[in-house]
């Protein structure tokens, strides 16, 4: 009974703590799903995270206008470079890409809506203790609003609005820390190199075009 006790209170003052901005492992896999605000998009995506080398990889199924694709597609932030990958034929296409590496975390200056539990507080095990936070798009404009797991820093939703599409919501799920396959986040070798693709007269593109309809 003792030891009960003890939990309680124990846990008592964990959830009496006040949350404090976090960032995620820096090596991370799983699976994230990407709706609109319009109802225009919706995507499913295995992905695969390295914020030591600034590397994102997707391999995507996209729903848009009535159409469905699949797209692999490797970024490489240091490098400002995007691969969309066709392991069919072992050809690649190359993008400069727009914009910085943002580790997934609270940004700076973000604002504590609140904490909650997902699920149920009634048992153990039956809910997930999460902060949900809320700021301004730097750069961009409009807002966002993110869901980080209050132990581990792991992502459970983020929100953001853009001008194409209103708001646009990323769900994560099934979230391992660390990467099973590194070489993954390399592009592979009948891919041109990074000074190359650099060098690309195709359109920049940023995170939100990366799920548009790509030739």
């Amino acid at each position: 009974m003792r030891v009960i006790i003890a939990l309680v209170f124990v846990l008592a003052g964990c959830l009496a703590q006040k949350p404090h901005p976090c960032k995620s492992p820096p090596l991370m896999s799983g699976a994230l799903t990407v709706s609109t605000q319009n109802e225009e998009l919706w995507v499913y995506a295995k992905y695969l995270y390295d914020a030591w080398g600034q590397r994102l990889r997707l391999f995507e199924f996209v729903s848009s206008d009535n159409k469905t694709f699949t797209y692999d597609i490797l970024m490489l932030y240091r490098e400002h470079v995007v691969y969309q990958i066709f392991d069919n034929n072992k050809t690649c296409t190359v993008s400069p890409m727009k914009g910085d590496f943002v580790p997934i975390g609270i940004p700076k200056g973000a604002s504590l809506l609140g904490q909650a539990v997902v699920g149920s507080s009634s048992g153990p095990g039956q809910g997930l203790l999460v902060n949900s936070w809320m700021g301004d798009v730097p750069d961009v404009g409009g807002k966002f609003m993110i869901t980080m797991t209050e132990f581990g820093c792991i992502p459970v939703s983020f929100a953001f609005q853009t001008k194409e599409y209103g708001w646009m919501v990323v769900s994560y799920f099934n979230n391992v820390i660390g990467i099973s396959d590194p070489g993954l986040l390399n592009p592979p070798s009948f891919c041109p190199d990074s000074e190359k693709a650099a060098d690309s007269d195709r359109k920049p593109v940023d995170f939100p075009s990366l799920f548009h309809k790509r030739n």
